[in-house]
C-alpha cells in the first residue's frame, strides 16, 4: 500500500528560484470526489495516471502508475474537468528533504505553493526562508479543489 505524508505552505518570496529550474506539469481531474481523486499529470515527455483517497490529517493513499502520453492527452482533451491544472514545478533539495514548488498558471496563476513529503507524520522540518504559512490542513489549496475554485476567483 502506498501513502503519501505531505505538508503544504505558502511561498513568501522569490529567493528559491536562484536553486531551481522549472518544469511544465499539465494535469487534469477525471474525478474529484473527497473521498478519492483520480488525475491524469503530463510531465513533458511522460504521462502519469494517479489516484488518491482522502486526506486524514496530512496522510493519504497514492496509487500513481505511467500510461500512454497519447492517451493522457485524450484523457485530459475529452474527459477531464476544467479547468486544466498548469503549473511550473520546482524541486529544492534542503537537507534530506525534496521540497516542490509549484507555480501556477491560468486560473490559478499567482498562487505558488511549497509541499514536501515526509517518511511519518511527526517528522521535524526545518522550514526554509522562503516558507510562509502551513496551509496543509485548508482544502482549498488541494490541486483537485483548484478545478472547481481556481485560486483567481477567491
Amino acid at each position: 500500500m502506498a501513502q503519501e505524508i505531505e505538508r503544504k505552505f505558502l511561498v513568501i518570496n522569490d529567493h528559491w528560484r536562484t536553486e531551481a529550474t522549472g518544469i511544465l506539469y499539465r494535469q487534469a481531474y477525471l474525478n474529484t470526489d473527497k473521498q478519492r481523486t483520480v488525475r491524469i499529470r503530463i510531465i513533458g515527455e511522460q504521462a502519469f495516471i494517479t489516484i488518491k483517497g482522502i486526506t486524514r490529517d496530512i496522510c493519504r493513499l497514492e496509487f500513481e502508475y505511467p500510461i500512454a502520453v497519447e492517451d493522457a492527452h485524450t484523457m485530459i482533451d475529452q474527459l477531464a474537468h476544467r479547468p486544466i491544472i498548469e503549473k511550473y514545478r520546482y524541486q529544492i533539495k534542503q537537507q534530506d528533504l525534496i521540497w516542490e514548488i509549484d507555480e501556477f498558471l491560468g486560473e490559478n496563476q499567482g498562487l505558488i505553493i511549497a509541499e514536501v513529503e515526509l517518511s511519518h507524520p511527526d517528522q521535524k522540518l526545518v522550514l526554509p526562508e522562503w516558507i510562509g504559512a502551513e496551509v496543509s490542513h485548508d482544502p482549498r489549496y488541494f490541486n483537485n479543489n483548484l478545478v472547481t475554485h481556481p485560486f483567481q476567483s477567491w
